[in-house]
Formats: structure tokens, sequence, C-alpha cells
């Protein structure tokens, strides 16, 4: 019986694990952190014949005749580059997921930021379109769960993270999306250019391939790369690289010189997700579905959580969950969505990267910011460097809500924004739980 070796107790690790014990692995998942809710998964899954590690860190062992990585695990841990050296398989768990799903097509989406939103709404044209083609990956199921599953889907929705892709060189999806393209994560890949090669991977490796040709760095770097890609412009078809793609004319989306539908179709705000929209849209057609089924997804789409989620009004004010800003850009984006002036809550787990343009919208928008957790200090320094001083150290998200409430009557702000540009894992296990936890307080305050 061949032996695997799972890193990582989250949804997928937990998903590859069950995978392979179905295909005759002896499997052992192991993961550095203990914790009671582990503990309990712990058992189930010793019950089902697998064996768990818990606060255990990874050695690799001859034995092994695979190793699965779970996305957050980093690829270049000395360990890992261990076990490559003595020979031992080593993969991501969404290329063993793929070993299983490549018969069926996948649309694949990556990028910096807008993965989420397009990831969506594609799964919701396939839907609206009569097939069976749940979203996986970054959002919704961990692609394992997928091929674990009785049911097959028709199309697999996939959005695939640079760590994802790094670890699973194999994935080739149909159709591609490359949202955008921003610094981000460079603690992990080092340069931008390393980060840009990641990405670049997963479109090469794609029957066909769609670009955001509004995105600065991918117009300046990706057409001479990728020669016959589809690219999108919310500006018009005069704006589209080689004339191939999706556009937005007198109101109208547009694909290939055909109208598909109303641009203002989608509710959700911003010049943002219009181009998200853009992309869905394009990877639709490509994907040959007709323009009733997508008009009817989009007109029907209520929206991602923890992406500019409304959450609740209280008292004339607006309380907003953008927990998914987990990087400058993605806050800036945040701010620039919502009405002036606003109260912001940042802060969390701080990540590298270029802060300017996210500290001019704060100057420009933001009445007063609420800072919290690991990056309040750093965050509060920052923010003086540039000469703004309204802001207060409140570290919590329990203080953070109700002191947002009090200074939006003060200021007379229509709109409480938890956009953090920072990682959550300083206070929290995910971001989600962090929206989560924002949405609970929210909620509380307004009875």
């Amino acid at each position: 019986m061949p032996n695997a070796h799972i890193i990582g107790l989250g949804r997928s690790g937990i998903a590859a694990a069950k995978l392979l014990k179905r295909e005759g692995y002896s499997v052992t998942l192991s993961d550095l952190k203990n914790s009671p809710a582990f503990q309990q998964q712990q058992q189930q899954l010793v019950d089902g014949g697998i064996t768990v590690k818990l606060g255990y860190s990874f050695e690799p062992d001859t034995s092994d005749n695979l190793i699965v990585v779970s996305p957050g695990v980093p690829w270049d841990i000395p360990a890992l580059i261990r076990a490559r050296e003595l020979g031992i398989e080593t993969i991501g768990e969404m290329e063993l997921a793929w070993r299983y799903l490549n018969n069926i097509p996948w649309v694949g989406i990556t990028g910096t930021n807008g993965k989420t939103t397009t990831t969506a709404l594609i799964a919701a044209i396939f839907a609206a379109a009569g097939f069976y083609a749940p979203a996986c990956g970054n959002i919704g199921y961990a692609a394992c769960e997928l091929a674990l599953a009785d049911k097959k889907p028709d199309w697999v929705i996939a959005e695939i993270s640079s760590y994802q892709i790094e670890s699973s060189a194999a994935v080739a999806p149909r159709i591609a999306v490359w949202t955008t393209f921003t610094p981000d994560h460079l603690s992990r890949h080092k340069t931008l250019e390393n980060y840009y090669n990641i990405k670049a991977h997963l479109l090469t490796q794609a029957e066909v391939q769609i670009f955001n040709g509004d995105d600065p760095y991918l117009q300046k770097n990706a057409p001479a790369r990728f020669t016959n890609a589809y690219w999108t412009s919310v500006k018009g078809k005069a704006d589209l690289i080689n004339s191939k793609g999706a556009y937005i004319e007198n109101g109208w989306v547009v694909f290939e010189g055909e109208e598909i539908l109303p641009a203002t179709s989608l509710r959700m705000v911003g010049e943002h997700n219009q181009q998200n929209l853009l992309m869905a849209v394009a990877a639709a057609c490509l994907a040959g579905i007709g323009k009733d089924a997508i008009a009817s997804a989009i007109a029907n789409f209520p929206g991602v959580s923890h992406r500019l989620e409304h959450i609740c009004t209280w008292e004339g004010i607006d309380f907003i969950n953008d927990s998914k800003a987990t990087n400058y850009d993605a806050a800036e984006v945040g701010l620039n969505s919502v009405s002036a002036p606003a109260i912001l809550i940042a802060g969390g787990e701080a990540k590298a990267g270029d802060d300017t343009k996210w500290l001019e919208k704060i100057k420009a928008k933001a009445a007063a910011v609420l800072l919290i957790g690991d990056a309040a200090a750093a965050f509060a320094k920052r923010l003086e460097e540039v000469g703004y001083s309204n802001y207060e150290i409140v570290e919590t998200m329990e203080r953070a809500v109700p002191r947002g409430a009090e200074l939006a009557k003060q200021y007379q702000a229509k709109v409480v924004l938890l956009s953090p540009a920072c990682a959550s894992f300083d206070q929290y296990q995910s971001f989600e739980h962090r929206g989560d936890n924002f949405r609970e307080i929210c909620q509380k305050l307004a009875g």
C-alpha cells in the first residue's frame, strides 16, 4: 500500500486525505498547530482510518510515496525542498484534484484582486445555463472535495492563487482568466517578476486566455507572451488590445461585436466590478453560453460575501464588510467604492507592498481610521508620516465597530467600512472568520 503525507489540516488537506484514502493510500495528515477544534477533526479522521499528527513539524520520510501540500504551506520550506531532493513526489492539493478531474473542462481564475468576484460571477452564469459547475479552490469547495463527490461537475470553476499554481504545475484549464496584477505575497515570492511568472504559468497551460486590459502591468507585459489572448476594457473597443474580447460601449457589455447585456445589470458598485463582469462574460461566451443565461445570472447575482458586502444600516449609517481586502490595492478599491466621508477599520497582519495610493485615498475619503491587530502601530506611524492624524488604535473588532458608529455620528459619515489592507492571521483563522466577526458585532449593534 503506497504512503501519502498531507501537510495542513484545513479544508483542502482534509479533502486530499480522504481522496487518497479512497484511492488505496495509507494516509498521514499533519499540522503545526494544535487546538480543540483540530483535536475534534483529528478524532473524526482517525475513525476514518487516517493518521493525524497535531503540533507536528513535517520532515520527509523516504517511505513516503507522495506528499500533498495545502495552499497555505510555503512551497520552499526546507522540509519540502529536502523531500524533492530525495525524489519524493511533492504536489499541491489542486494538482491532486486535477489528476481525478482532468477529463472535465476547467475555468481557472487567477490575479491579485478581483478573483473571487469574477469566479463567483462565472459560476453563477454556468449554473444559469444549466451546468453543474460549482466554484472551488480559494472559494467554495476545496478542489479535492469535487474529486471525492459521487456526482462529477460538468465544468470546474476554480479560483487559483499563486500558492496553488506554484504547487500544481500540471493544471491546464480550458479557459484561464487573469484579473489584475499588483505587488502582493512578496514575502513569499520574493520578487515581482517571480510572482508574475508563477501566475503566467497557469495562463500558458490554458487553451484560451482572458486578460484584464485595463490593468497597467498586464497591458505592458502580457501581450508579447500571449499573442492570441482575449482582452477586456471598460473604456470601449478602442482600448482593446488586439481588438479581441469584451468591452463596454453605449452602456452595453459587448463581446466580439455582439451586445450581451446592459452594463448596469450588475448591482455591485465600482468600475472594478464592471471589469470583473467583462471577464466573466468573456469566459461564458467562450464556453458557448448564450446571452439569455448570462443576463439572467447577472440580474440575480447577490454579490460576494466579505467583498464590499452590505451588512446592515443603523441610524442611517451603512456597515460594509470588505474583509477580503487583504492588501493595499484591494483596500484602496474598497474605499474608492463607498461614499465619503467614511469611517475606516483597518489593520491585521501586514503584508509587503506599496501603500502610497491607499494612504492618499484615506486622506481623501476617511473622516477617521480605527486600527486593529498587529499592524496598528505601524499603520499609525505611516498615517502620521503622510500628515493624517485622525486615527485611533482600538486593537479589536469588538471595540472598533461601536466606536465606528460613534464617530460616524460625530462626523456625519454615511459608512463604517471594514477594509483591512492586511491578512487576518494575527487575530483570526481566515478573512472569512474576520468578516463573520464584524457581521456579528454589527448585527448586535443594530439589534
